[in-house]
């Protein structure tokens, strides 16, 4: 496992979107944010608009990534593009749990040669298990999944730990089923994250930083407040003052 979840800062837990198009606007993003962000997320609008650019650019400028391409495909075609990213010193990404159990463990074995052939650092690997945007009826009605949402995650969560995949992305709703059946050293990075005087825009599943931490959640993605606040860094400090604020509060119960 590449990343570690123990004595996380505030600053170690945020994952900033940066769902943009331009190499512009991620380099004003990072050069402004990299002393309040952990990791700075590349997606698939930013990929298809500037590909390696963005990788490239972010580690140029000291900054960590995560590389949200929820991978999906038969397991050589997944593991290859896994290699890929690990050498470009990323420093996790994700695959779709409902890839199946082959996909996912050729992926874990060849990201972890290839770190090795290139002397780069294990990548931490996590697990899509459903998407921010779904809700009951859509997972029934159009996936014809029977479970209900909390069944259905703690399923693919348990496919992801007998693959040897480092943690999953989940609501933190669901986070807190998956903390007390997995052990803490199981990650759980959240997405969907709005804080408390944000809008929530197109996801269904959203909670508060607070929610999160107080959940189990390890590692928090926020786009939009940030990156569309009038003065981002302000809306930076903002979140980490409530992620501080939240972790505290554990502490002292």
């Amino acid at each position: 496992m590449g990343l570690s979840n123990k004595n996380l800062s505030a600053k170690d837990r945020l994952v900033l979107a940066l769902d943009v198009d331009s190499i512009d606007d991620v380099e004003r993003l990072v050069t402004m944010l990299k002393d309040y962000v952990g990791f700075f997320k590349v997606g698939p609008q930013l990929f298809t608009s500037c590909a390696y650019d963005a990788i490239d650019t972010i580690k140029r400028l000291g900054g960590e990534v995560y590389f949200d391409g929820k991978f999906h495909d038969i397991p050589n075609t997944v593991a290859k593009a896994s290699s890929n990213l690990v050498k470009r010193g990323v420093s996790f990404f994700n695959a779709h749990l409902a890839g199946g159990s082959k996909m996912l463990t050729s992926m874990v074995k060849v990201a972890k040669e290839t770190a090795k052939k290139y002397q780069q650092p294990i990548p931490t690997i996590l697990g899509v298990t459903l998407l921010s945007s779904f809700g009951q009826r859509t997972l029934t009605e159009e996936l014809s999944v029977k479970m209900n949402i909390d069944e259905y995650v703690s399923h693919l969560t348990y496919l992801a730990k007998e693959s040897k995949i480092d943690g999953v992305i989940a609501s933190a709703s669901e986070a807190r089923r998956i903390r007390q059946e997995f052990d803490e050293e199981f990650i759980i990075l959240c997405p969907a994250i709005r804080p408390t005087w944000s809008v929530v825009n197109d996801q269904i599943r959203v909670v508060t930083p607070a929610d999160a931490i107080k959940a189990g959640v390890d590692f928090m993605v926020v786009g939009r407040p940030i990156t569309s606040a009038d003065d981002p860094v302000v809306a930076a400090n903002m979140i980490l003052d409530e992620i501080d604020e939240a972790m505290k509060s554990l502490v002292n119960i």
